[in-house]
Order: structure tokens, then sequence, then C-alpha cells
């Protein structure tokens, strides 16, 4: 389940990454750069370039590897990376929990794909990690983001002031949580 490749619709598919998606990669979040700018940190050039993104992965796999995240691309027909999922800093033992991060690229909004993916990432969280809960936070004025984790069932529980550097600026973050496992036993 959790390196299972997943059908989000007739042609976009949610699957593990590999380090020959560091060229799609870089194609993609260089074509959806602005789009993205009012949510994202401030990044260098060298982030957007095939080489930066190679680095990348080789530290998203390394983390991956040492159990710290699970990470996801979607990829198009042709197998091209145009969006990321990650369950980032994974905590096992009583807290069962991680914290959500994800993006699509800009030619790809607007379909309903990140509602699918997330609901699925928070499915191979619920069963193949029995994690019991995921939360996400977004910039407070990101209202297609706050869509999507509310029709997937996430709940706002807070705020948080000045929270992530974001766009040159800390920025306040609405903070949302969606719990998934709930039962009075759990395996370790």
């Amino acid at each position: 389940m959790l390196n299972d490749i997943h059908r989000i619709d007739a042609e976009i598919r949610l699957r593990p990454p590999t380090p020959a998606d560091a060229a799609s990669l870089a194609v993609s979040l260089t074509r959806s750069r602005a789009y993205m700018q009012p949510w994202e940190p401030v990044r260098p050039d060298a982030f957007y370039t095939e080489q930066g993104q190679r680095e990348r992965l080789a530290g998203l796999l390394a983390d991956r590897d040492a159990g710290r995240v699970m990470a996801w691309v979607l990829a198009d027909e042709q197998d091209r990376a145009v969006g990321g999922f990650n369950l980032n800093a994974l905590v096992l033992g009583p807290s069962r929990s991680a914290t959500l991060g994800y993006w699509v690229d800009v030619e790809h909004a607007g379909r309903g794909l990140a509602t699918a993916a997330v609901q699925r990432v928070c499915e191979v969280a619920r069963d193949g990690l029995r994690l019991h809960r995921v939360e996400a936070g977004t910039v407070l004025d990101n209202v297609a983001s706050q869509r999507v984790l509310a029709k997937c069932g996430f709940e706002q529980y807070g705020v948080a002031p000045r929270f992530l550097h974001i766009n040159g600026d800390w920025r306040d973050h609405r903070l949302f949580q969606r719990i998934l496992y709930d039962g009075s036993s759990l395996r370790a």
C-alpha cells in the first residue's frame, strides 16, 4: 500500500517519487512558480533546475528511507511529475502523526486532483502507516487549499501567528487536523 500506484483520475496517478522525476519536477515547478509564490518559501533559482530537483529528491528519498517522510508525486499520462504530496515529520509511538504538504502544477489546478490525492494519502496514512492524526497548515488567504482540506475531512483547530516564512515574510497560518484512527487498541 505504501509504495503502490494509485489512480487519481483517467490520466493522473499518485506514485512514489524516483530520482528520474528530477527533470519533470523542474519543468512543473518552474511553470508553476508564479502561481505558487504566495504560498511557498522564497527559493533560490537553483531549486527550479533539474540539478536542484535531483538534490531535493535525494534528500527526500533519504528521509523516506529513514522513516521520517512518505512522499508521492502526481504523474500524468506520460509519467511526468505534475505535483507532490508528502507526509512530513512522521512520528510513531503514542503520537502516530504526520504533517501533510502538497502542491499541484498550475496546468492541472482546479480539476479536483489535490482533493482526490489528499484523500488517498490519508487512506494510506490510516491503513498503511496506522497514523492517528494528520495535520496541515495554510496561509490565511489560501482559500483553495482550505477547501481541499475541508472536503477531505480536516477540521480547523487554530491559527498560528507567524508560523512559517512564506513569500518573504513570517505568515500566520490556519491549522487543520484530521483524526484518522481513533480505536482504543493500537498495535505498534
